[in-house]
């Protein structure tokens, strides 16, 4: 699935930071920022990174819930917290996007705004493509991008644990 450009990219950084998961050190952090090309990066000090886990942990209702309702009122709630003000950037030669913080605010609120939005945009969409691996004992969340919307796992390796466990336990 295409999502908006922002929404999408927006969406699976905030998938990512769920998936840190509690104690993950800033170096770590700032690898995932970069790895899904955040810019401008800044450096993620240590109190930041404990804000953002913090953060991370009010994002994931919006994957795990199933229910659109709930799912709506937790991206508003998240909304609300953050310093949302639109505007269009450019920076670090790209082209003119939309960003909800200034470039210059501190790195956890402009991290706030931007998954927030990416979410809600996602919500708007098409909520479904918002999960929670299918494995027992995962827990690891995804935006599913796939063109018919099928998916049910954090990736290929969780998939086939389940599709391999599933045939042994046939063929026993």
């Amino acid at each position: 699935m295409h999502f908006n450009p922002y929404g999408g990219a927006a969406a699976e950084l905030a998938a990512a930071l769920v998936n840190m998961g509690p104690g993950a050190p800033p170096e770590a952090i700032e690898e995932m920022l970069r790895a899904h090309d955040y810019r401008p990066l800044g450096v993620v000090e240590p109190g930041h990174a404990a804000e953002l886990l913090r953060w991370a942990e009010r994002l994931r209702p919006v994957f795990t819930d199933d229910d659109l309702d709930r799912r709506v009122d937790a991206v508003n709630d998240l909304l609300a917290l953050t310093a949302s003000r639109p505007f269009v950037s450019r920076h670090d030669g790209r082209a003119p996007h939309l960003h909800f913080a200034h470039v210059g605010d501190p790195i956890v609120d402009r991290l706030r705004a931007y998954t927030a939005a990416g979410l809600a945009h996602v919500i708007c969409q098409d909520h479904t493509r918002l999960g929670v691996c299918g494995r027992p004992g995962c827990g690891m969340v995804y935006v599913d991008t796939s063109r018919n919307g099928r998916r049910r796992f954090c990736a290929l390796r969780c998939a086939n644990r389940v599709y391999v466990a599933g045939h042994r336990s046939r063929q026993a």
